[in-house]
Protein backbone atom coordinates (compact mmCIF):
# COMPACT_ATOMS: atom_id res chain seq x y z
CA UNK A 1 0.00 0.00 0.00
CA UNK A 2 1.40 3.39 -0.97
CA UNK A 3 0.24 6.82 0.10
CA UNK A 4 -0.21 10.11 -1.73
CA UNK A 5 0.43 12.85 0.86
CA UNK A 6 -0.33 16.53 0.29
CA UNK A 7 1.74 18.93 2.44
CA UNK A 8 -0.21 22.16 2.92
CA UNK A 9 0.32 25.31 4.94
CA UNK A 10 3.20 27.39 6.20
CA UNK A 11 6.00 28.02 3.69
CA UNK A 12 8.63 29.83 5.77
CA UNK A 13 10.38 26.86 7.42
CA UNK A 14 11.78 23.52 6.25
CA UNK A 15 9.07 21.31 7.80
CA UNK A 16 8.23 19.77 4.40
CA UNK A 17 11.85 18.74 3.83
CA UNK A 18 12.00 17.25 7.34
CA UNK A 19 8.97 15.06 6.60
CA UNK A 20 10.14 14.07 3.11
CA UNK A 21 13.66 13.25 4.38
CA UNK A 22 12.30 11.34 7.38
CA UNK A 23 9.99 9.29 5.16
CA UNK A 24 12.79 8.05 2.87
CA UNK A 25 12.22 4.40 2.05
CA UNK A 26 8.47 4.56 2.62
CA UNK A 27 6.08 4.18 -0.31
CA UNK A 28 4.91 7.80 -0.27
CA UNK A 29 4.42 10.36 -3.02
CA UNK A 30 4.48 13.93 -1.70
CA UNK A 31 2.81 16.94 -3.30
CA UNK A 32 2.41 20.51 -2.13
CA UNK A 33 1.40 23.99 -3.19
CA UNK A 34 3.97 26.25 -4.82
CA UNK A 35 6.25 27.22 -1.94
CA UNK A 36 8.10 30.06 -3.68
CA UNK A 37 6.25 32.94 -2.02
CA UNK A 38 6.82 35.48 -4.81
CA UNK A 39 5.86 33.02 -7.56
CA UNK A 40 2.73 32.05 -5.66
CA UNK A 41 1.70 35.66 -5.09
CA UNK A 42 2.42 36.79 -8.66
CA UNK A 43 1.45 33.76 -10.78
CA UNK A 44 -1.94 35.20 -11.78
CA UNK A 45 -0.61 38.47 -13.16
CA UNK A 46 2.48 36.81 -14.65
CA UNK A 47 0.28 34.45 -16.65
CA UNK A 48 -3.02 36.33 -17.14
CA UNK A 49 -1.91 39.97 -17.20
CA UNK A 50 -1.14 42.82 -14.86
CA UNK A 51 -3.69 44.29 -12.46
CA UNK A 52 -3.39 47.85 -11.15
CA UNK A 53 -5.59 47.01 -8.14
CA UNK A 54 -3.85 44.86 -5.47
CA UNK A 55 -7.13 43.06 -4.70
CA UNK A 56 -7.42 41.77 -8.28
CA UNK A 57 -3.69 41.03 -8.40
CA UNK A 58 -4.06 38.78 -5.33
CA UNK A 59 -7.37 37.34 -6.56
CA UNK A 60 -5.87 36.20 -9.86
CA UNK A 61 -3.02 34.49 -8.03
CA UNK A 62 -5.36 32.81 -5.55
CA UNK A 63 -7.51 31.43 -8.36
CA UNK A 64 -4.57 30.03 -10.32
CA UNK A 65 -3.06 28.52 -7.16
CA UNK A 66 -6.44 27.00 -6.25
CA UNK A 67 -6.23 24.78 -9.35
CA UNK A 68 -3.10 23.10 -7.96
CA UNK A 69 -4.39 23.04 -4.37
CA UNK A 70 -7.75 21.49 -5.23
CA UNK A 71 -6.11 18.83 -7.39
CA UNK A 72 -3.50 18.02 -4.76
CA UNK A 73 -6.01 17.68 -1.94
CA UNK A 74 -8.50 15.74 -4.07
CA UNK A 75 -5.83 13.22 -5.11
CA UNK A 76 -4.34 12.82 -1.61
CA UNK A 77 -4.83 9.90 0.74
CA UNK A 78 -3.51 12.01 3.61
CA UNK A 79 -3.39 15.79 3.93
CA UNK A 80 -0.90 17.34 6.36
CA UNK A 81 -1.59 20.97 7.23
CA UNK A 82 1.10 22.98 9.02
CA UNK A 83 0.29 26.12 10.97
CA UNK A 84 3.47 28.10 11.59
CA UNK A 85 4.34 30.37 14.47
CA UNK A 86 4.85 33.70 12.71
CA UNK A 87 1.94 34.27 10.32
CA UNK A 88 -1.77 33.61 10.43
CA UNK A 89 -2.33 31.03 7.71
CA UNK A 90 -5.96 31.46 6.74
CA UNK A 91 -5.25 29.48 3.58
CA UNK A 92 -4.04 26.57 5.70
CA UNK A 93 -7.27 26.61 7.69
CA UNK A 94 -9.22 26.66 4.45
CA UNK A 95 -7.21 23.70 3.11
CA UNK A 96 -7.83 21.75 6.32
CA UNK A 97 -11.57 22.40 6.06
CA UNK A 98 -11.61 21.46 2.38
CA UNK A 99 -9.75 18.22 3.11
CA UNK A 100 -12.12 17.40 5.97
CA UNK A 101 -15.14 18.09 3.75
CA UNK A 102 -13.75 15.65 1.18
CA UNK A 103 -13.29 13.01 3.88
CA UNK A 104 -9.51 13.01 3.59
CA UNK A 105 -7.34 11.70 6.42
CA UNK A 106 -6.07 14.91 8.00
CA UNK A 107 -2.95 15.43 10.10
CA UNK A 108 -2.57 18.89 11.63
CA UNK A 109 0.87 20.16 12.61
CA UNK A 110 1.33 23.13 14.97
CA UNK A 111 2.94 24.18 18.22
CA UNK A 112 1.19 24.34 21.58
CA UNK A 113 0.64 28.11 21.25
CA UNK A 114 -2.01 27.48 18.59
CA UNK A 115 -3.85 24.75 20.50
CA UNK A 116 -6.80 26.92 21.55
CA UNK A 117 -7.13 28.86 18.30
CA UNK A 118 -7.12 25.66 16.23
CA UNK A 119 -9.31 23.50 18.46
CA UNK A 120 -12.01 23.09 15.79
CA UNK A 121 -9.45 22.26 13.11
CA UNK A 122 -7.77 19.81 15.49
CA UNK A 123 -11.13 18.18 16.20
CA UNK A 124 -11.50 17.38 12.48
CA UNK A 125 -8.03 15.82 12.28
CA UNK A 126 -7.14 12.19 12.81
CA UNK A 127 -3.80 13.20 14.33
CA UNK A 128 -2.43 16.45 15.76
CA UNK A 129 1.36 16.68 15.84
CA UNK A 130 3.77 19.27 17.19
CA UNK A 131 6.86 18.10 15.28
CA UNK A 132 7.44 16.98 11.68
CA UNK A 133 9.05 13.81 13.06
CA UNK A 134 5.72 12.86 14.63
CA UNK A 135 4.05 13.16 11.23
CA UNK A 136 6.71 10.84 9.80
CA UNK A 137 6.03 8.31 12.57
CA UNK A 138 2.28 8.41 11.90
CA UNK A 139 2.90 7.77 8.20
CA UNK A 140 5.43 5.01 8.97
CA UNK A 141 2.95 3.31 11.32
CA UNK A 142 0.14 3.52 8.76
CA UNK A 143 2.32 1.94 6.08
CA UNK A 144 4.39 -0.57 8.07
CA UNK A 145 2.67 -1.21 11.44
CA UNK A 146 5.96 -0.14 13.03
CA UNK A 147 6.09 1.92 16.23
CA UNK A 148 8.96 4.37 16.92
CA UNK A 149 12.06 3.11 18.67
Amino acid sequence: MGLNVYLSGEIHTDWREQIIDGAQGLDITFNSPVTDHDASDDCGVAILGEEPNKYWHDHKGAMVNAIRTRKGIADADVVVVRFGEKYKQWNAAFDAGYAAALGKSLIVLHGPDHQHALKEVDAAALAVAEQPSQVVEVLRYVLTDTLPG
